[in-house]
């Protein structure tokens, strides 16, 4: 993993995941004819999405975080970045998975709750993009590790 090119190649992952969510938002959306706001009790997808949706959010930054703060200050560039990559990539799984049951749940049912559940994952994911700034920040790099990148 090359340093110079570690911010593209990570917000390359995270456009890919970011843009399939979206096409698959868009395609359920013209596939249903209108919402459905009441609760249909006897459907799972009520019960499942927001729970998913709680358990990725919080379990996708707590694992971050986990995973950010056990990186040494001094390991070598190559070893945060991968580190890093792989701490991201799992927080942003787990942001994605909830986002897509959210999505088939509003394909099959129609329901908007379960658009709007996934449509605020897909903006929080959206939030969490990769950036130099926010790289140096987390990851507390030095001077000479800061000019690697």
């Amino acid at each position: 993993m090359q340093p110079k090119t570690f911010i593209k190649t990570l917000s390359s992952i995270h456009f890919s995941l970011l843009a399939g969510l979206l096409g698959f938002a868009a395609f359920a959306y013209w596939q249903q004819d209108g919402f459905v706001a009441g609760i249909d009790r006897e459907d799972i997808f009520i019960y499942i999405v927001p729970i998913f949706a709680a358990i990725g959010y919080f379990l996708g930054k707590t694992l971050y975080q986990k995973s950010i703060q056990k990186i040494a200050k001094e390991e070598s560039i190559v070893s945060k970045l991968g580190k890093y990559q792989t701490a991201s990539i799992i927080k942003y799984a787990l942001i994605e998975g909830p986002a897509l049951i959210a999505l088939v749940g509003y394909f099959l049912k129609g329901n908007a709750m379960h658009l709007v559940i996934a449509l605020f994952l897909i903006l929080y994911l959206f939030t969490q993009r990769p950036t130099k700034h926010k790289l140096t920040t987390e990851l507390q790099l030095s001077v000479a590790e800061k000019e690697a990148l």
